[in-house]
Formats: C-alpha cells, sequence, structure tokens
C-alpha cells in the first residue's frame, strides 16, 4: 500500500523538508546555471503576443469599431441627460435641452435612500450630495455617474449568463470558469487597459468595455454561488410542475435568488467605481481624470477633493445597494410600491429639470455658493517638508536601510532554483501535489519570460508591506475588539478606506516622501493593512462565548485571554485576513509604478504607454498567477489548520468520554 503524505509525522516531514533545502542550496550555490538563469533560454511569449494581436486588430477592427460605435450611443445619451444636455437641430436652429437638474437628482437619491432604507439613510444621501455639489464636483461627478450607469447594466448581464452557465455546467466551471475568474479578478486593471485601446481606440467607450471586463467576474460568482444555495425544496419545485431546467433557472431559481444578486449587483457598482481612474488614462473623464490630473501635477488640494467625492459616490450607492437588497429578502416591509419608489423621484426630475429653464440656480449651482480646500493641504504638506525634513528623511533612510534592502537583497540574490524549490517543497508539504505543480508553473512562467528579478522586487515589496501592516494592524484590532466604541470607529474607518481610490494613496506619500520604494511601501500598506484588521478583530469578536466563560473562570488575565483563547481560535480568520492583505498589496504594486518602482507593475504600466500589448499582458498574467498561488496556498494552510484543530478536538473529547 502507497503511504499518504499526511501520515508522516511532523517530524518526519520537517526531516524530509530540510533534506531537500539543503540539496537545493548545495546545487543552486554550485552550479552557476542554478543561480542565474540563461538569458539565452527565455520564451518570446511577448513578441508573439504583440504579433498576434496586431494581427488580430488588423482583421478585426472593422468590427470592433462598429462594436464601439454602437456603445457610444448609449453612453453619449446618459453623458447628456446627466452632465452635458442635448443639442437638437431643427432646421435652422439648434434647441438645447439641459441636462438633469441637480436639485431634482439630490432630491431623486434622498428619497430612494429614505424609502429603502429610512431617515439615517436619506440623511446620509443628503450630505453626501451637499459635499458633491459644494465643492463644485458635481459636473465631474455626474460624468462618473453616466458610466456607471452604462457599465454596471452591461456587466450585470454578462456575469449573471456565466454565473448560470457554470451553474449548469459544474465541471466546467470546477476547470474552467472558475480558474478563468481567478485570472481576471487577480489580473491588473492596467493590463485591461492594452488590448481595448488597440481593438476599440482611445477614448471613454474601450474605457468603458475595460470596466465592464473588471467588473463581471464578482456577479459572476455570485449567480453561481447563489443557484448552488438553493434549498432543494425550491428545485424540486421546478420538476414537480414539470419546468425544463432553463425554465426551473430562469423562472424559479434567480427570483429566488435575488436578494443574494442584488448583493453582486452592488459588487458591480463597486468595482465599476473602482476603475474609474485607471479608465481615464485611456480617455475616461469624470472624477477618475481629475484624480490623475491631481497626482501628475502633485495637487493634493484638487487630489483630496475629486477622491472624497469618488469614495462618497460610492458610499451613496453602496449604502443604497445593501438597503435594496435588505428590502428585497423575504419577510421585509413591502409597502414600498414602485409608484412611491420611482413616481415620486422622477416627479422631482422633471418638475426640477423644467424649472431650471427659467431660474439659473436650479440648472446650476451658484458659485457664490461653492467651498474648496483651496490650498491647505499643500501648503500643510510644505510646512511639514520644512519643519520635519530632517526627522522624515532619516525614518526612510532607516527603513530602507534596515528593513527593506536586506529583504530585497535576499530575494533578488538567492539563486532562481533555491527560491522556486523551497517555495514548491514548502506547497506539497501543504497542499499536495497539485499544490506543488502550481508553484513550479509559476515560478516557470516567471523564469522563461524572463520577468523573475522583476518578480522578485515585486514579491520584496509585497512581503515588506504585509509585515508592516501585520505589525501595525493586529496590535489596533486587539484593541478594537475589546472596547466597543473603538470597534464601530474603526469599522467606520476600513470602510472609508477600502472605498478610496487606490490613485489617491500615492498623493501624500509622494509629497512626503518623494519617489522610491519608500513611498511605495508606504502606499501599499494604507491600502493593504484593512483586511488584517477586519478579519482580526472580527475573529476576535466571534470567539464562542463559552470559551471566553472557561478562561475567565480559571482566572486568566487579558493578556492570557487573548493568547491562549482567543488568537488561536481566531487563527485561521487572521490567516486570511494576512492572504487577502498580500492580495490587496498585488493589487497596488501596479499603481505604485506610478511612483518609480521597477517590479511587475512598472512593465504593465511601460506595456500601456508603448503601446506594446504582450509585454503587458505578460507581466499582468505573471502578477495573477503569484496571486493565485498565494491564495491558494493561504488556503490550503488554513484548511490544514482547522482540520489539525478538528482532529485534536476530537482526540481529546474521546479521552474525554473514556
Amino acid at each position: 500500500m502507497t503511504r499518504d503524505r499526511t501520515s508522516f509525522s511532523f517530524e518526519q516531514r520537517f526531516g524530509i523538508s530540510a533534506a531537500i533545502v539543503v540539496a537545493l542550496a548545495c546545487v543552486s550555490w554550485s552550479l552557476p546555471i542554478a543561480a542565474k538563469y540563461p538569458l539565452s533560454w527565455k520564451w518570446p511569449l511577448d513578441q508573439l503576443l504583440t504579433m498576434w494581436l496586431k494581427f488580430l486588430v488588423a482583421q478585426i477592427s472593422f468590427i470592433t469599431r462598429g462594436i464601439a460605435h454602437i456603445l457610444q450611443m448609449p453612453l453619449d445619451f446618459a453623458i447628456g441627460l446627466l452632465a452635458k444636455g442635448f443639442e437638437i437641430p431643427l432646421g435652422s436652429e439648434t434647441v438645447t435641452i439641459p441636462p438633469l437638474s441637480w436639485a431634482g437628482v439630490c432630491a431623486t437619491f434622498v428619497w430612494i435612500g429614505y424609502r429603502v432604507g429610512g431617515t439615517r439613510l436619506a440623511l446620509l444621501q443628503a450630505a453626501c450630495s451637499a459635499y458633491i455639489v459644494l465643492f463644485w464636483q458635481w459636473h465631474a461627478a455626474m460624468l462618473t455617474l453616466a458610466s456607471v450607469l452604462v457599465c454596471v447594466p452591461v456587466a450585470v448581464a454578462c456575469g449573471l449568463l456565466i454565473g448560470v452557465f457554470a451553474y449548469s455546467r459544474p465541471k466546467l466551471n470546477q476547470w474552467v470558469l472558475t480558474p478563468g475568474l481567478d485570472i481576471m479578478q487577480t489580473v491588473p486593471a492596467f493590463a485591461y487597459l492594452i488590448p481595448t485601446l488597440l481593438l476599440f481606440g482611445f477614448g471613454p467607450v474601450a474605457a468603458m468595455i475595460a470596466t465592464v471586463i473588471f467588473a463581471t467576474p464578482p456577479m459572476a460568482r455570485v449567480t453561481t454561488l447563489a443557484l448552488n444555495q438553493t434549498p432543494m425544496e425550491i428545485r424540486e419545485l421546478g420538476k414537480m410542475v414539470g419546468c425544463t431546467e432553463r425554465q426551473t433557472i430562469w423562472r424559479i431559481l434567480l427570483p429566488s435568488s435575488l436578494p443574494s444578486l442584488l448583493v453582486g449587483l452592488n459588487q458591480t457598482v463597486m468595482m465599476t467605481l473602482n476603475m474609474v481612474i485607471v479608465a481615464s488614462m485611456i480617455g475616461a473623464g469624470g472624477l477618475g481624470f481629475d484624480v490623475l490630473r491631481a497626482l501628475r501635477q502633485l495637487d493634493i488640494d484638487r487630489g483630496f477633493e475629486s477622491g472624497v467625492a469618488i469614495v462618497l459616490l460610492a458610499v451613496m450607492l453602496d449604502r443604497q445597494g445593501v438597503a435594496l437588497a435588505n428590502a428585497a429578502k423575504p419577510g421585509a416591509a413591502s409597502s414600498k410600491t414602485l409608484a412611491a419608489m420611482f413616481g415620486v423621484p422622477l416627479a422631482f426630475l422633471i418638475v426640477a429639470t423644467l424649472l431650471g429653464t427659467q431660474f439659473d440656480w436650479l440648472r446650476e449651482f451658484p458659485k457664490a455658493l461653492r467651498l474648496s480646500t483651496g490650498a491647505t493641504l499643500n501648503d500643510a504638506v510644505s510646512w511639514i517638508n520644512i519643519n520635519y525634513f530632517d526627522a522624515i528623511e532619516a525614518f526612510r533612510i532607516f527603513v530602507l536601510t534596515h528593513f527593506m534592502t536586506p529583504i530585497k537583497v535576499a530575494l533578488t540574490s538567492a539563486p532562481w532554483l533555491f527560491v522556486s524549490g523551497v517555495v514548491t517543497v514548502f506547497a506539497y508539504f501543504v497542499g499536495g501535489a497539485r499544490m506543488a505543480f502550481l508553484s513550479a508553473f509559476v515560478f516557470a512562467f516567471c523564469l522563461v519570460t524572463g520577468l523573475w528579478d522583476k518578480a522578485m522586487i515585486t514579491i520584496y515589496l509585497c512581503l515588506s508591506a504585509t509585515v508592516i501592516s501585520v505589525v501595525i494592524g493586529i496590535p489596533i484590532a486587539v484593541l478594537a475588539a475589546r472596547f466597543d466604541p473603538l470597534y464601530r470607529a474603526t469599522t467606520v474607518a476600513i470602510e472609508v478606506l477600502q472605498t478610496l481610490p487606490s490613485f489617491v494613496y500615492l498623493i501624500p506619500v509622494v509629497m512626503l516622501f518623494r519617489v522610491g520604494d519608500f513611498a511605495a511601501l508606504l502606499a501599499i500598506v494604507a491600502f493593504a493593512i484593512t483586511p488584517i484588521i477586519k478579519f482580526t478583530m472580527t475573529a476576535l469578536r466571534t470567539v464562542p462565548a463559552d470559551l471566553v466563560e472557561a478562561g475567565k473562570s480559571m482566572g486568566c488575565s487579558g493578556a492570557q485571554m487573548d493568547f491562549f483563547i482567543r488568537f488561536p481560535v481566531a487563527l485561521p480568520s487572521i490567516l486570511l485576513g494576512i492572504n487577502q492583505a498580500l492580495l490587496f498589496a498585488l493589487a497596488m504594486v501596479v499603481i505604485t509604478a506610478l511612483v518609480g518602482t521597477r517590479d511587475l507593475g512598472q512593465e504593465v504600466y511601460i506595456a500601456l504607454t508603448a503601446a506594446n500589448p504582450g509585454r503587458g499582458l505578460v507581466a499582468g498574467l505573471c502578477l495573477a498567477l503569484l496571486g493565485i498561488l498565494i491564495d491558494r496556498l493561504f488556503q490550503a494552510g488554513v484548511a490544514r489548520l482547522q482540520h489539525r484543530k478538528s482532529s485534536q478536538s476530537f482526540v481529546h473529547g474521546e479521552l474525554a468520554a473514556a
């Protein structure tokens, strides 16, 4: 009989691993070819992809440009309705129809918020709308909202079809669709811009298509999950009434899964808003373009105002979507009729827009009442640089010298055979042969494409940022888990940080610390620390009450309760939070290419600016594979840890019973 790997004891597995690592070290430092991958072995995959894509564009450009022309029409209509108005030629004259009044749109948000979420949601919608209007962000916000209104229905429809197909074909979903969605969600957003730019040209339509591709996977996953979790009695109902499989899905299962599907719709809206700044690089306007322009000009005030407007718009749509999903749940109050929900706001829009033709202040918010931060934030950053430059520079040099540079040197100078071999051995003992094969494939891809050094720098930045995020985030989470007011405040702060556009993090760090790895590190930490805090404090607060009471009855102090009871129970969730932090860091690496990092993100950014699609796609795929490997390793490690804990609990239970 063959012995399963899980039957080895810990000592045996450790001994085998140590022996393999020693053997890899001996081979790696004795053979030059094992230390430095030969350039002559590089595969010209990027060149082949570039040639193939250019050939494809030459053959089908007339089709893609036709599609772009068709998609331009609903986008133009939405932009005209919300931001620019319409000019209709009538004979020798032109009739101008103004866009919807700002007052009517704000009243619509407030009314729907009140109908689905009550007074608190209505006040939130009013406050967010007031900021957008008062700080002169209305026009840009309406351009962004127009893009959202066009992109979201397309992304939802595509995701719904993919999710239904995945539910109907489980094996195809397991082997093709799920890995494909994993790659789509881990490929950096920049990589989507390159092929769409080639196929559809520069402009808002190409940005819209890239946004749709980026926002489709969440809806597809939610649809598949919702259909799989449908109660068995509902599925049996379709068979009893004689429905075909297609009728059962579309007429019974999907309507019964409406609350979950609304959650998927909400996630799609959030992904669309996360893409607005990236999409502005190929022609999308609105708030994203304003933030990008502020970043290029290092104008922190303008970037802050536009970034906050994106956050508030995301909060408005997010809370509205959550309230709609809750209202659709079985047992929820159903007094919200369609006439009251949409008839009243439609009247607001029509009346306010018609009155706007007579009253200028209803058509456009008065300039005299508009607010601005002026140069307050820029002056504050300048004051900090003038008065604390020496301290900031000393701190930057200290972190670079004693923390970041050693990790960078260790990863970039280590032999490729040793690094890939050690990770592959670890992957085998954590997740088995399939995990080891995935690890070997990912590192082989980095090698043969000539991106090994870039990949190691990427890992160095992500690893450094994750370590700092853990050191800072876990103590914050522990304190937040103990005190309810701090927990509520931390939850609000995390929600705000998670809705901030990733580009916004770059502006203050660049102005304080200039370009380079340290500025990139701080931006990545600010972006990646949120899942660690969220997962950790949630896990610590959900430790079973009987365990907590048992610890108190034994006289444990607060620190003992944390280290011997709460942390061991919450460890799997904490590890998942660290996993998410690593994935967040990988997503942020592409953005930090704008501040001078020399990693895979820079490869993607250079490919975008140089219109080299093959180079960008290969670098983006390398980032995606690294993200999938990290995610699978952590999931396998958490599963093994939970299996070990359950086995120990079973053994202890059997001994107690005996």
